[in-house]
């Protein structure tokens, strides 16, 4: 299985999420994590996370790329009980075990977004109308080969 791992092409993270995620951290959509806020009271800043942002699961930061990764079936144990955990502490999850669904649904859901191959790139656009959240996922691939160093040149005597 397959879940994403967050990623920074650039610093540029860093300076527009109030919390940047850490990088190569564990990563879900996290669209929960706005549901019960108000859109008129959040800033630039929580604006740009709500429209184009992962949660990374650790720092709970936000990261405008992930990346597609195998995951073993230990992390994702480790994954579910940290999100649980942060479920319960951040959001009064009534109790472990709802936490833990919960945690599991967004695990799950994140795994299927994943399924591509290892390494590609993945965004997300997120809108919002009244109550309304529309969330898009994007494939950013690659339109050319990637570059190859060139070790060695030669040179005509």
């Amino acid at each position: 299985m397959n879940l994403a791992k967050t990623v920074q092409l650039d610093s540029s993270d860093l300076h527009i999420f109030e919390r940047p995620a850490e990088i190569g951290e564990w990563a879900i959509a996290g669209t929960f994590s706005f549901v019960d806020s108000d859109p008129a009271g959040w800033s630039n800043k929580q604006k740009l996370a709500f429209q184009a942002a992962w949660l990374g699961i650790g720092s709970f930061g936000y990261s405008t790329f992930v990346q597609a990764t195998a995951i073993s079936s230990f992390e994702y144990d480790q994954l579910l009980q940290i999100l649980a955990a942060h479920l319960m502490d951040q959001y009064a999850a009534p109790n472990l075990e709802a936490a833990t669904d919960a945690a599991k649904l967004e695990i799950d859901d994140m795994a299927t977004l994943c399924n591509h191959p290892p390494g590609t790139l993945l965004a997300i656009e997120r809108t919002i109308d009244g109550q309304n959240i529309t969330e898009k996922t994007r494939v950013i691939s690659s339109s050319e080969e990637p570059a190859k160093p060139q070790v060695w040149t030669t040179l005509e005597d």
